[in-house]
């Protein structure tokens, strides 16, 4: 079943069409912002210059604010597998939640269900790899946390909607903490980049190594978000790499 959407303009998007084989992404976000009204009048206010291509209210209400067909402005400065502005390439979904710096909820039962509508509306039209269904921290890990450890990534991937590693979680805990030698951590890095996440500079190191570490953990390790790299890190980036 497809979902109910309304329509709700937003003027922020490139007018050149794009064509449909050119989106290969589907980026989740939340707005970050405690008002719901404030945060769909910002993405509609051609003076903030940020849009999205859907809007889901708490209530599970699905608005589209840019036809997908156009190049909407919700992935800001991005990277994955080494593409580089990922707007042009995606759709973006906001869903509305306060955030990590307000008091970061959790999504509704309603956001989610509307959520998975949605992904599966458009993941059949447009024929998005389930590897390409990912969080604005994924393609930006050095400014955003959203959707964050809250969103619940296993739970879209049981109904075939996104990525998730398929090892035991009780076996994968036992790993937990158990740090790598320098070996294995070269290792942890390199599948990340695999994976798609960017690739650190020699002149950030340690800093953007955290960021990152930290930005898959949200997505595929949500329990504990310490940025640093252990056992169970690894066997998860093992796993998503076999699939």
């Amino acid at each position: 079943m497809w979902p109910k959407i309304s329509l709700n303009y937003s003027p922020n998007f490139n007018i050149i069409k794009r064509t449909k084989k050119n989106i290969k992404f589907i980026i989740i976000h939340y707005t970050g912002m405690h008002n719901e009204l404030s945060a769909l009048k910002k993405l509609c206010d051609i003076k903030a210059k940020v849009s999205a291509h859907y809007f889901i209210k708490k209530n599970g209400s699905v608005l589209n604010l840019v036809p997908p067909i156009y190049e909407a402005w919700h992935a800001g400065k991005s990277s994955w597998k080494g593409l580089k502005s990922i707007n042009r390439y995606s759709i973006g979904i906001e869903i509305q939640n306060s955030g990590h710096d307000n008091k970061y909820e959790n999504f509704s039962k309603k956001q989610i269900i509307s959520l998975k509508k949605l992904l599966r509306y458009l993941i059949n039209k447009y024929k998005i790899n389930l590897k390409n269904v990912l969080g604005h921290s994924d393609i930006a890990p050095d400014r955003k946390k959203d959707p964050g450890e809250k969103f619940p990534w296993k739970e879209l991937a049981k109904s075939k909607l996104s990525q998730w590693h398929k090892l035991d979680e009780k076996k994968l805990k036992q790993k937990r903490l158990i740090l790598l030698n320098l070996v294995e951590e070269s290792n942890f890095m390199m599948n990340l980049n695999k994976i798609g996440y960017l690739k650190i500079s020699q002149k950030n190191l340690n800093s953007q190594k955290r960021i990152i570490i930290k930005a898959f953990q949200r997505h595929f390790r949500q329990k504990l978000i310490n940025g640093i790299p252990d056992q169970e890190c690894l066997l998860i980036s093992k796993d998503l790499l076999k699939s």
